[in-house]
């Protein structure tokens, strides 16, 4: 049941006025809000060990209090969330460091254009099959298989049986059909490139990642499903390390291509740091009746007849959420095409304005990575109330961190770029034209964000639904039309200010379909407390605005920063009453007097 709230403006933290029968830990994975077990105790995960009564057979349940708090993230979930914290911040760093090599060794050039032509096969294939399209596919099937194991104890196994093979048959194809393809992709991702060839060698290189990192977001998935983080979160660490180590080692061989071929080997150990644990969670069960050795054929039988596709990877479920991320990712295939016709390095400042101002909303959205199989689990069990909890509570963390990310990046951008990149073939000129084209990317973090985090819940049920798919077109629709009439007065500001607009719209569309379609969220509620985090983001970027000019070294001023911008957005945050701030500084007090 959807009741329509009775306070449409009440905080997001703030409990609601009907009860619910639930018991404690009601967010734990793997069990139903009666307290039945889904898993088998070991098969599963390290889930917390949390008891419910049973009771008997046609009795009716018996109403437990309500805990008067919004659910939180349990004891597993905030170790997961900081394991994951941790993994991507250390991939987040080495993808600086691997950015730091290449404006270092190749600048803002034509042979580091040609790479990030070649890059779009990787940014494409890591979002529609690492980030976006099989999580939002895959963690809801393995959820649902996970679900089915006390009927059927080999029902993840023969999920992949049924799914795996036939991907890695697809996907090999596809890569295949890339790297002969080559020459004319480039034409058509840059059709005014200077030097087209080596862009194709370069793309040539990175088109094997369309393998490599279908398999990786599959065993991503599946071990995200059951309840392990820190393998999925540490690939991007990998990835970075081979790229970072391949470049430095054959630079002076092969150039800007030493960096191509460290994404295909940096891909592959993507791979090999998920491949163990999988192997262990997809192992065949082990019955230890006596009458093992009879039954293993007939049990072999029955698997093979039950290695279907199941119905959340149908075509009718398959469609929409690839066309949604295909639409997503094509909003950079319209900046590189639009800026291959500027002068040299455009494609670059693009790139390295892009990479750092996403930061935050990487960071952000972990929190949605590591929930996300329990609003999956939640919306398979019907519980529509809890996953709204789930997804209103996320999103008002996720909108946090993203902007307090925001009024950090606005306010110490030239602090950030000289720090970071300048040095080398990357000069006080590339500087200043990247800090002021991250400061225009940064007014469209807060819609990368929320189309991160709102996407998800519309892919967690059975039924397809292409509205998030309508609403990442419309907004490339708009991010396209803008950019166009944008790029030849504004140059690269005018195709970065494009994609804000239309990542923008596309987060407005999802977050009015959301309440709905699927999830009964409060729009209202959750639209209040995102402008009084806005107003707290604009002060704080306003404050570190003026105070950044004040010193001459800007690691000694971005450092000063990063204590002032914080300290401005909490306390602003507490003067117009934002609802998140007010409860984390809660917590904070309430662990410290525990603490003592």
């Amino acid at each position: 049941m959807t009741d329509a709230p009775a306070h449409p403006t009440r905080a997001l933290d703030e409990p609601d006025p009907a009860p619910r029968n639930t018991v404690p830990g009601g967010d734990v994975p793997g069990r139903s809000p009666q307290g039945v077990e889904r898993n088998e105790p070991e098969e599963t995960t390290r889930y917390p060990n949390v008891r419910r009564p049973r009771r008997r057979h046609g009795a009716a349940p018996t109403p437990e209090p309500r805990d008067p708090h919004p659910p939180k993230l349990g004891r597993f979930l905030a170790r997961a969330a900081a394991v994951t914290a941790g993994l991507t911040a250390a991939g987040a760093l080495l993808g600086l460091v691997r950015d730091q090599a290449i404006a270092h060794l190749f600048g803002a050039s034509v042979d580091s254009d040609a790479f990030l032509i070649a890059w779009t096969l990787p940014e494409m294939a890591s979002t529609l099959l690492i980030e976006d399209a099989m999580a939002l596919l895959l963690v809801p099937a393995f959820s649902h298989a996970i679900a089915r194991r006390a009927a059927q104890r080999d029902a993840v196994r023969a999920l992949v049986l049924a799914t795996l093979p036939r991907l890695f048959a697809l996907l090999s194809c596809a890569a295949g059909a890339l790297i002969l393809g080559a020459p004319w992709l480039v034409k058509v991702l840059a059709p005014g490139f200077s030097n087209p060839q080596l862009a194709t060698d370069c793309t040539r290189l990175t088109a094997v990642t369309v393998l490599t990192f279908g398999i990786t977001g599959y065993f991503s998935a599946a071990l995200r499903a059951h309840g392990r983080f820190w393998q999925p979160a540490g690939v991007y660490a990998a990835y970075n390390l081979g790229i970072i180590v391949t470049m430095l080692t054959l630079h002076s061989l092969w150039g800007v291509r030493a960096a191509a071929a460290g994404v295909a080997a940096g891909s592959l150990l993507m791979i090999l740091t998920q491949l163990p644990t999988f192997l262990r969670l997809v192992k065949p069960t082990r019955t230890r009746t006596r009458t093992r050795t009879r039954t293993r054929t007939r049990t072999r039988t029955r698997t093979r007849t039950r290695t279907t596709i199941p119905p959340l990877l149908g075509t009718a479920v398959l469609a929409p959420v690839v066309l949604f991320a295909v639409s997503r990712q094509a909003q950079v295939l319209v900046e590189r095409f639009l800026a291959s016709s500027l002068p040299g390095g455009a494609i670059s400042h693009l790139n390295y304005a892009q990479k750092v101002a996403q930061m935050p909303m990487v960071l952000s959205l972990m929190i949605c990575t590591v929930t996300y199989p329990v609003v999956a689990r939640a919306m398979a069990e019907g519980d529509q109330q809890g996953a709204r909890r789930r997804v209103e509570r996320d999103l008002a963390l996720a909108a946090m961190v993203v902007l307090l990310g925001t009024a950090l990046v606005l306010g110490y951008a030239p602090q950030i770029i000289e720090v970071l990149f300048e040095r080398g073939a990357f000069d006080a000129q590339d500087t200043a034209t990247t800090a002021t084209v991250m400061r225009v990317y940064a007014a469209g973090l807060l819609g990368h964000c929320l189309v991160g985090a709102l996407s998800r819940p519309f892919f967690s049920t059975s039924r397809p639904t292409w509205y998030p798919a309508a609403a990442m077109a419309a907004g490339l629709v708009v991010t396209t039309a803008t950019g166009a009439a944008a790029v030849g007065s504004f140059g690269v500001h005018g195709i970065a200010a494009a994609n804000a607009v239309g990542i923008t719209t596309t987060a407005l569309l999802l977050l009015t379909g959301l309440g709905s379609r699927v999830v009964p969220v409060r729009v209202r509620a959750i639209t209040a407390s995102l402008g009084r985090l806005m107003l707290a983001a604009a002060a704080a970027a306003t404050a570190g605005a003026a105070a950044a000019p004040r010193m001459s070294d800007p690691l000694l001023s971005l450092t000063v920063g990063c204590v002032l911008v914080p300290t401005v957005f909490v306390l602003c945050g507490l003067a117009v009453r934002a609802p998140e701030v007010v409860h984390l500084l809660a917590q904070t007090r309430q662990r410290f007097h525990h603490g003592h």
